[in-house]
C-alpha cells in the first residue's frame, strides 16, 4: 500500500515543478502581486468583467490577505484546482461566488461571476441568466433567493447535471487552459 501512495504523489511532481519554475522565474521575490499573477497566467488585457473575476480568484488564493500570493498559497491553490476533491472544489467555488463574503450566494452574485467567466470562456450553451435560474430552481430548497454553503454543496452533489455544468463552466484549470491556449487568437 505504501508503494501506491508514493507513486500517486509522484504523478503530480512534474506539474508542480513546472509551476514552481514558472513562479520563481516570474517572481524571484517569492511574493506574487495581482499584476504578476496576471502576467504569470498570461492574463493581461482582459475586459473589466474578466479582470474582476481574476481579482476574485487572486483574493481567494491570498489566504493571509496581505495582497500577495506566496509560493505556498500558490501551490495550495494550484493543487486544489488540479487535484482537489469535489467538496473542496465546491467550497472554493462557493467562496468565489460569495462576492460580499456574507456566507450566502444570491442571484446577483452568481450572475455576475458567471458573466465574468463567460467573458473569459467565450462560448457556453446557456446565458448567464439561464444558468443562474437553473441553479436556484434546483437547489434553493427554502426558496429564499439565497444559497448557503450547505444548500450549495448538497444541491450540486445531488444533481449530476449541475455538477457537470459547474465543473465545466467554472473549473479553473479549464478556464486557465482556455485563456492560455490563445483565447487571444479567437475572433
Amino acid at each position: 500500500m505504501g508503494a501506491n501512495e508514493s507513486s500517486a504523489g509522484n504523478d503530480r511532481a512534474p506539474e508542480l515543478h513546472h509551476y514552481y519554475s514558472k513562479f520563481m522565474k516570474e517572481c524571484p521575490s517569492g511574493l506574487l502581486s495581482l499584476h504578476e499573477f496576471k502576467k504569470l497566467l498570461d492574463l493581461q488585457g482582459l475586459d473589466p468583467q474578466g479582470d474582476a473575476y481574476i481579482k476574485r480568484v487572486f483574493d481567494i488564493f491570498d489566504l493571509n490577505k496581505d495582497g500577495f500570493i506566496d509560493f505556498l498559497e500558490f501551490i495550495a491553490a494550484i493543487n486544489l484546482v488540479i487535484r482537489g476533491k469535489i467538496d473542496q472544489k465546491l467550497k472554493w467555488y462557493f467562496k468565489l461566488y460569495d462576492a460580499d463574503g456574507n456566507g450566502c450566494i444570491d442571484k446577483k452574485e452568481l450572475l455576475s461571476i458567471f458573466s465574468a467567466i463567460q467573458a473569459i470562456n467565450g462560448h457556453t450553451d446557456l446565458s448567464a441568466e439561464e444558468f443562474t435560474n437553473i441553479i436556484f430552481q434546483k437547489i434553493d430548497v427554502n426558496n429564499d433567493g439565497e444559497l448557503t454553503l450547505e444548500e450549495f454543496i448538497t444541491g450540486v452533489e445531488r444533481h449530476e447535471d449541475l455538477m457537470e455544468l459547474i465543473t465545466k463552466s467554472f473549473d479553473l484549470s479549464n478556464v486557465l487552459k482556455v485563456i492560455q491556449n490563445g483565447r487571444r487568437h479567437s475572433i
